[in-house]
């Protein structure tokens, strides 16, 4: 491979060789002068942030190598406080302030080098004073010792879904291979990655081990609602469920729970929460991945979900920036536009990324949408020769001058998925990685062709059309966001048991549950009721439920509360026969699941079924929009109708619960809901209750 095969870096070692100032003791190479070591806290790195909760610090002591790399190291330490009136440090570096004002250097030493911090307690509060020095100057130290190639691989994220047509739910000695040949900076798992507790947290753990000198970002999109990756745990609703609740305690909640658990397995990355504004009910690809149509309500409850996210030490993502909601094209398969201004977006789409940005959230993901009013260039298109707008992902106008310098952010900035047909139909797979760093990018997420991605990178390295000064500024970004969440490897790691003993624990706990039952209680959205709800049945009354996609969970919900419920499994309109078996029923309950335009049109077989009900059972017809609120704008003579944002079980359970009055349904709609003919049907902030 190209990649491997380049003439300078053989130079360097040779002259590194006869350089080394061990090198004529006794046979001690280059590699024994690269084992040389120092002790350092990390907490002295000038990126390290440190928080001090419940009166205490958790320091952490990390061996710096002469080559640049760093592990943390837990045995073989000694940890002392100075004045133990002041703070106690026990055998693990907690530091505890006793409560008296004072100072005390709190060291530690492992029989060699020895580095130490002060620990002050005021009147107002603690603090800490780092040392400072060129020891701790560990980033710079790191990137001044990578060869080019390992500063490339730190931006490369790809996916390793599937191997010989097999999903990947083990490690595999070809993908360890990669890992370490393009020294890559991480990896993303999908569903078909995650299949189980003990399972994801082997996989996750292979994985950091295949790093041969820097910890992976093992990411994955585990928004809740309809993006939900991992196949145990907890399946909490959606955004836009959290939309409804209104509750930014609950939304933060939530994030903790969804950190905790991928804590647990190892997955320190999470590609969430979407904060996109969707005001536009045509989308396609949000809908209810957003928390609805208004910047201010997204923000809120977005902040409060990252948050409680980062609060476990899981980084967060902000997405799609500038802005994925007020499209009408699903950017896996075409290339959208938003046609508004810079004062349109600064008001609308990229508040909530504003507002995320003061929230320190580590990372923001790009839009692969084109916003012509931002940058107007013109390319043309691989796919067939025609001139298109330069999409925001490859745009240094919308990442760099936006997002960086009118925006302030200064954390990772990560590429939406550059197999998405957006990118790919319209450009090379190189020329599209390459254009995304240039524009600004930090990781290249899932790039198609991983060695040809490689290549391209550093040829275009070599070439000059990207200088090694701009790579550099990415993997100090990168090898930053590392430090910062504790993504570093161990000189004495955890042993796998321990590992799956703890995510067992975790993952899909009690705890965890009743946060995901009250996230569903309180979305819940009782959009109208004509004094149908709720139901007051406890005999022979009959119930049936009606519908195709996701009817049994809706039946099966219903059925443990009323027992005489049947289940009519029916995708159009009923013939004759089935309307006559609805004669005697007491109520009716139909579910409808759309997730495009054409799925909730009057016309559509799904909507015709509804109809028909409304107009030929006597019984009162309760509607159920299992996926999309929107699904009303078919049916608005229903009986009753209820929005529930998804389709996880505890989404259904909620439903059933707030049918039959066990639950109060208080969400209001995150959303407006227009009418057919363009009015309003059901104002934003609308909802109903008992």
């Amino acid at each position: 491979m190209r990649f491997f095969r380049r003439a300078p870096f053989i130079i360097a070692a040779i002259i590194t060789l006869l350089i080394s100032p061990f090198s004529f003791l006794g046979g001690t190479t280059a590699t024994a002068a690269s084992s040389l070591k120092d002790l350092i806290i990390l907490q002295n790195m000038p990126e390290a942030k440190i928080e001090v909760k419940d009166n205490q610090i958790e320091l952490t002591a990390m061996t710096t190598y002469n080559d640049g790399h760093f592990k943390t190291v837990s045995e073989g330490l000694a940890w002392r406080s100075k004045n133990k009136n002041v703070a106690t440090v026990d055998e693990n570096g907690v530091v505890t302030f006793t409560g008296q004002n004072g100072r005390s250097f709190i060291t530690v030493s492992d029989g060699t080098s020895m580095d130490r911090i002060a620990v002050h307690h005021k009147p107002s509060g603690e603090t800490v004073i780092k040392e400072t020095g060129k020891r701790y100057n560990v980033i710079e130290n790191a990137i001044a010792g990578m060869t080019i190639n390992e500063k490339i691989g730190q931006m490369l994220m790809p996916d390793f879904r599937n191997w010989d047509g097999e999903n990947v739910t083990e490690m595999l000695p070809e993908i360890e291979q990669l890992v370490k040949d393009y020294h890559l900076g991480g990896v993303i798992l999908f569903a078909e990655n995650v299949v189980a507790t003990e399972q994801t947290a082997r996989l996750v753990a292979d994985y950091q081990e295949a790093s041969e000198k820097y910890g992976l970002l093992m990411t994955i999109d585990q928004e809740g609602g309809i993006v939900t990756r991992l196949q145990s745990g907890t399946h909490m609703p959606g955004n836009m469920a959290l939309g409804a609740a209104r509750s930014p305690e609950t939304a933060q909640d939530v994030g903790q729970v969804i950190g905790e658990e991928l804590n647990a397995l190892g997955i320190n990355m999470n590609l969430a929460p979407v904060l996109d504004v969707n005001n536009n009910p045509d989308n396609p690809v949000i809908g209810v991945r957003s928390f609805g149509e208004s910047p201010e309500l997204v923000a809120d409850i977005g902040t409060a979900y990252i948050q409680g996210l980062q609060s476990t030490g899981v980084a967060a993502t902000a997405k799609h920036f500038p802005g994925h909601g007020d499209t009408a094209v699903d950017s896996h398969l075409g290339l959208p536009e938003v046609g508004h201004d810079k004062e349109r977006l600064l008001a609308v789409e990229l508040y909530p990324f504003q507002q995320a940005m003061q929230e320190e959230i580590d990372a923001i993901m790009t839009a692969h949408v084109t916003f012509p009013k931002i940058d107007d260039t013109k390319v043309i298109s691989k796919k067939d020769g025609t001139e298109i707008s330069l999409p925001a992902t490859l745009s240094h106008k919308v990442l760099t001058g936006l997002m960086r310098e009118e925006m302030g952010f200064d954390g990772v900035i990560i590429t939406d998925a550059l197999n998405m047909g957006a990118i790919a139909d319209h450009f090379g797979t190189v020329e599209a990685a390459i254009r995304s760093v240039k524009a600004g990018t930090d990781i290249v997420l899932m790039p198609v062709g991983l060695e040809e991605v490689a290549d391209g990178l550093l040829e275009a390295v070599e070439t000059g059309e990207i200088t090694e000064e701009r790579i550099e500024q990415s993997v100090r970004r990168i090898l930053t966001l590392k430090v910062e969440r504790g993504i570093i490897k161990s000189e004495n790691p955890q042993s796998i048991e321990d590992i799956i003993a703890n995510a067992e624990s975790v993952v899909g706990s009690e705890a965890h549950k009743q946060v995901e039952k009250e996230a569903a209680s309180q979305s819940i959205t009782l959009v109208k009721n004509n004094q149908v709800l709720p139901f007051d049945y406890h005999g022979d009354e009959k119930i049936v439920v009606i519908g195709n996609t996701y009817i049994d969970s809706l039946y099966e919900s219903v059925r443990e509360y009323h027992s005489n419920t049947e289940l009519m499994a029916a995708s159009g309109p009923l013939d004759d026969d089935q309307l006559a078996q609805l004669e005697d029923a007491n109520a009716v309950v139909v579910g409808s699941y759309t997730y495009n335009v054409s799925g909730r049109s009057p016309d559509s077989a799904q909507m015709q079924l509804i109809n028909q009900l409304i107009e030929h059972v006597e019984a009162p017809v309760v509607g159920i929009g299992i996926r999309n609120p929107y699904d009303v704008m078919a049916f608005p003579e229903i009986d009753a109708y209820l929005a529930q944002y998804g389709f996880r079980p505890a989404s259904f359970q909620a439903t059933a619960a707030s049918l039959f009055g066990e639950n109060n349904p208080t969400g209001l709609l995150p959303v407006t809901i227009p009418g057919q003919n363009g009015d309003v049907l059901f104002e934003y902030g609308f909802g109903l209750s008992y």
